[in-house]
This record gives C-alpha cells, structure tokens and sequence, in this order.
C-alpha cells in the first residue's frame, strides 16, 4: 500500500511508539514557532529548564498579536521577547513586521519539515507540505530544547478536489464548505490531507487559508503535497532552493476521504457564533452590516486585499460600515502600495491598520454592540472580537468587499461588476528587515524583564483524595476564548499569572473569579459538554485555572490541545463513561475521588462520588503512562524538574 503525504512526514520523523492509530508516539520537531500571546510564557519556561540554546534546526519568535502599546507591559515584554531570543538563538519578528503564520511560510517554511507553534493556527504551514501543528507553549519550549512533541497517532482524512473554483469563489469558501459538512470537532483526532487534479487551481496561499482553518474542524493539522505550485511560491519569495517535493503515493489509501468538487461551490458565511454555522450567503443577504474586515492570518494573501481594491476601485464604502483593513505582513503592504493597490483601497474609506493579529484577537477594531461584523479572521466565538454582544460573521474577502460597497450582507455573484482577476506578478518586493537574526552561539546577552513579568507559580502534585464542589457546569463547544478571554485589557496579563487570572471565565461568570479564590487552597471540579476547550492553542486557559485551585475537568469530550495543555500543568480531563450522568450533576455539587492516585496507575476508570445526590458515576481517562507521571507530580515542569535534579524558582 503507498503512503499519503502525512504517513511520510510521520515516519521520517518518528522518534517513539509506532504508528497504530490511537497510540501516543513522540516526533522529532525540526522548528518552532512562537508568537508574544503565548510566547513570553514559553522564554520562561525555557528559562526554567536551564538550556542554554535551541536545539532546533530553526525557532521564530513573532511579535503579532499584543501591538497596542496603551501602557508599558506590552512595550516592556516585547523588550524581553527579543532579549530572550538574543539568548536562546530565536529569529525575532520585530512588532509591524507582521502574523506569525504566513510570514514564516515565506521565510522559513519548507517541505517535509516538522514545525510545531504555541499558536493553535500553525497548522496553516502544512500549505508548503510541512507537518505543522499548533500546542501549548511548554511543548513548545521542550521542542526547542530538542524534546520530540507527542501526540496520539491519528486518522488521516483524505479529501480529494476536482474541478476549479468558479468566479467570486474563493479559498475561503473551501474551508467554509468542509465546517459545513463536518462542523468544529469533525476533523477531531484527524489529519486532514487534500489531494486531487482540483489542487492546480489553488495558489500556495490559497492553501494557507485551508490549511490555517484546518483548526477550526478540531483536526491535529492539515497538510497539503509540495508540488510545483509550492516551487514556484518559494521562488517568488526568493528561496527556489528550500523546495523538495513530497507527494502521496498514487495507490496511498486513507483511513476515511471526502470530495470537494470545487466548481460546484458557492459563496459560504459562517453565522454567530462558531465557525461551524455555515450557510449560502445568499441565504442571509440583505442583513445590515456595521463592519467588514479584510485580512488575519486566515486571509493573508496578496490576492485577498488585491482582489477587494479592484472591487472598491472608483467606489466608496457605504457610510453606514467601517472597512477595516488588516494586513498581514508588511511585505504585502510594501507590494500592495507598489502596484496602487493599497491607494485604491484608501480611497474608497477603507481603514488601514498595521500589519498584525490586531482585532482577529480583539486586540482594536471591537464592533459596535450587537451590529452584524463581517470577517476573514479564523473565528467568531462569543467575545473574541471585545465586544461582548457581537455578532461576528465568517466569510471571503469578496463577500467582505462587496457588503461594504451595499451596506448589507451580499452575495457578490449578485454584484454589477466584472470578476476583477489577479494575477501576483513573477518578481515582488521582499521585505526581511525587521527579521532580526540570533546572535552567534556563545554570545549570553541578559534578559530584560519588565515590572509585569512575573515567575510561574508553584504546581503541587495531585492529593490522594480531591474533592469540592462544581465550580461551573457549562455546555458544549466550550471555547478557551471563554475560559481565558483576550483583549486589549487582558493579554498584556500574560506574564503576570495572578493577574491574568482574575478574568477566567469573566464572559461566562463574573462571579467565578471570587468565587474560585475562596476555593483556592482546597480545589474545586468543573464540568463540561462536547468539545470542551476548543479553539486556541493558549496555555493560560489552563494555568490560570490551575492557579485558582482547579484540580479535575470532567467533559463528554475535549479539544485536543486544550486536553493536554490540563495535563501538562497537573489538572486530571476525564470524560463520563455514560454521558447521560452529565444531567446528574448540578452546579455547586460536591464531588469525591478517593485514592486517585492509585486509580490512575491501575486503570483508566476513576469512580466519582457526588456527595450532594449521594450518587456515584464512573469517568475514564485516555492518558498515556507518560501523561499520569505528569499529572501525580503536579505538572509536566515538575517531571522535567526532577529528572533535571532541578529545585522550582
């Protein structure tokens, strides 16, 4: 039998466990890439470990998604973060330069390598066929330490594509069409691969955006083949010599396919509030609209603002709506100002913003209260945007243009105006200035810690006997955007763990925060639906948690990187071996497991005792030997700790 695209990636990177589905094998991580949400904590915990330099064949820091500057913390932890990079032999990506995802595609991506991201969109690299995933940032930091990543061998998924995409179909619409079908945890314990004569219509970056929402599918990553498509994208940038081909086999056999025949396809919005609520556009036409914005790194092509400024050309925003314009590299506003494109979008009324994450992580460009937001960013979950009542909608640049131009939701087939096509010219202007290159080893510049950089809190290892109440019951699809929401008042905390605590939860209870400090010492539960932690990779959504006194989540099930980001820090994600004993618990239960550490060690079902009911329920655990070592010595530090001989900071 031949092999697909992720089989030969898996195996040329295997360092343990064999390639069984289901069993948890260890990968050999080639790079790494950091970004300043997520990445300040990973330089201290790479601190922490003691080692001297990354041990990968390359590490990227980003600064993307804390750009405001309203105070000092963000402008003293960008100081860090290239202080640490000096250090530790990181690349750095000075604030402006752009989003982590596509500016590492350009600079550094290459086929057939490993790249493993504290973001959980890092999967949008397997576009350049490389095996890319998102993760906490103490893998992250234990990859750079030249540590493997593991993670249980999953399915892959092949979905092959025909045909071509018909005019005012983008990218975009591809992504939109595979949540439509399989909704945010189908791709759960999967690799999706796309393969198919449908793929010579689809630009590298078109991938990208594929690739990059991949994540919202709940998949472990995407990948795509390094063809001639993938060739002639690293040369235009400049590096024809980083490419390699890599390509599935022609008799290659998946665990399950799919197929897209990409002429069929129409313009696609995914309603408030999950990337999953996918409809025609046409569907919802004529709804009023406050906001449409352009660009993250879910749409971070030059054709996705080309296309939109041939739109607008000559025209003008509708008064009403405010065209946010997000670019994502300054590389791409560099060639869109070369080409007049970026005047045209000026021009019309549009907003220009600099090149970064910005409102895709409500980080400036909040929306109006309860007004409808068009967006190309990756996500709409409840808050993300900073407004608390919003109603962000999913879609394509083109969509995005011609709602704009109305005034209302519109399906731009429905537009008077030719398809405007763009073609990216052979030679573009490439910008790598404000990548700043590490140091010679041997060079140890000091680290420069701002007033907000705190230490990382102790983790104590697990209790013989947990018990305490549930401290929050929720439902399904529980996001870490609502267990730890960002925003332009709450991300320059993510140094500052005691602090950035006081918002967990904030969005679902404003209660929580007091309530858990009065639990802190003693610990409490929490209980969950389906899906339990999707969404972004960050690690806080657990640490902050676990500061509190969160000792054990119980779900129906749970988002991968989240599961483990609960067993990294030393917090126990068990599932209900029933899942109709999840009616039986209510908020403010109090809840007992006896000899816990000895449950784990001997099985993988854990009795529960609910006190308040004077009932007993049954939950698993789906941990590795390796994964319990972490949970009974308090977390995944403390094991490195001690095999280290290390004592905590």
């Amino acid at each position: 039998m031949g092999k697909t695209v992720a089989a030969k990636l898996i195996e040329s990177h295997l360092t343990d466990g064999r390639m069984q589905l289901g069993e948890e094998i260890g990968l050999r991580i080639d790079q790494t890439l950091t970004q300043d949400a997520t990445g300040t904590m990973v330089m201290l915990e790479f601190e922490a470990m003691g080692v001297d330099r990354v041990k990968t064949e390359l590490s990227a820091q980003y600064v993307d998604h804390n750009l405001l500057q309203t105070d000092y913390k963000n402008a003293d932890d960008h100081l860090f973060l290239r202080s640490a990079c000096a250090r530790f032999g990181v690349w750095y990506s000075r604030p402006g330069n752009g989003v982590s995802h596509p500016v590492h595609m350009e600079r550094f991506g290459i086929p057939g390598k490993t790249l493993l991201g504290s973001d959980s969109h890092t999967p949008a690299g397997g576009a350049l066929g490389m095996l890319a995933m998102g993760a906490g940032g103490l893998e992250v930091a234990l990859a750079m330490a030249g540590e493997p990543i593991y993670i249980k061998m999953p399915k892959v998924m092949g979905v092959r594509l025909t045909g071509s995409l018909p005019d005012w179909v983008s990218a975009k619409d591809v992504i939109l069409e595979m949540l439509r079908r399989h909704g945010v945890d189908g791709g759960y314990g999967k690799i999706v691969e796309y393969f198919g004569p449908g793929l010579q219509s689809l630009s590298a970056m078109d991938r990208h955006v594929i690739a990059n929402m991949g994540t919202e599918l709940g998949a472990t990553t995407t990948v795509f083949p390094s063809d001639d498509t993938v060739r002639a994208f690293l040369s235009r940038q400049g590096r024809k010599d980083a490419w390699t081909p890599l390509e599935a086999d022609a008799d290659a056999e998946y665990d399950e396919t799919d197929e897209i025949d990409l002429s069929s396809l129409e313009p696609l919005i995914a309603l408030p509030s999950s990337p999953g609520n996918v409809v025609p556009v046409a569907e919802v036409a004529g709804r009023e609209i406050y906001q449409s914005y352009i660009g993250s790194s879910a749409n971070p092509g030059m054709r996705d603002f080309a296309v939109p400024a041939m739109m607008v050309d000559g025209r003008q925003v509708h008064d009403r709506v405010s065209l946010d314009i997000n670019p994502t590299s300054r590389q791409v506003v560099e060639n869109l100002a070369a080409m007049g494109l970026l005047e045209k979008l000026y021009h019309c009324g549009a907003r220009i913003h600099q090149a970064g994450c910005n409102g895709c992580i409500g980080m400036g460009q909040a929306p109006a209260t309860g007004k409808i937001s068009l967006r190309t960013v990756p996500r709409n979950f409840p808050g993300r945007s900073g407004t608390k009542e919003d109603q962000v909608y999913l879609c394509s640049p083109e969509t995005a243009a011609a709602s704009a131009l109305t005034g209302v939701i519109t399906d731009p087939r429905t537009l008077d105006m030719p398809y405007p096509r763009f073609q990216e010219p052979e030679t573009i202007r490439i910008n790598t200035d404000m990548l700043v290159a590490p140091p010679p080893d041997g060079e140890k510049p000091p680290l420069e810690k701002g007033p907000n950089i705190k230490p990382l809190p102790p983790f104590d290892p697990l209790d013989e006997t947990v018990s305490g109440p549930v401290l929050l019951k929720m439902g399904d699809d529980i996001s870490t955007d609502e267990i730890m929401p960002a925003g332009a008042q709450i991300l320059p905390f993510r140094s500052n763990i005691p602090e950035i605590s006081k918002f967990v939860f904030s969005r679902v209870d404003e209660t929580f925060y007091q309530r858990a400090m009065a639990r802190q010492q003693e610990g409490f539960f929490l209980v969950g639906g389906n899906n339990y932690g999707q969404g972004s990779s960050r690690e806080h959504a657990a640490i902050a948690p676990r500061y509190l006194g969160l000792k054990i989540v119980i779900a129906k099930s749970f988002a991968r990187i989240h599961w483990q980001n609960l067993a990294n820090f030393g917090m126990l994600p068990v599932t209900f071996v029933d899942p109709a004993d999840y009616g039986g618990i209510d908020q403010g239960d109090e809840l007992r497991i006896e000899k816990l550490p000895t449950a784990l060690q001997e099985g993988n079902r854990i009795t529960v005792k609910n006190a308040s009911k004077e009932t007993d329920f049954e939950v698993a655990h789906t941990l590795s030997r390796r994964q319990v070592e972490m949970i009974l010595d308090g977390s995944l530090i403390n094991v490195v700790r001690k095999k280290k001989g290390a004592k905590p900071s």
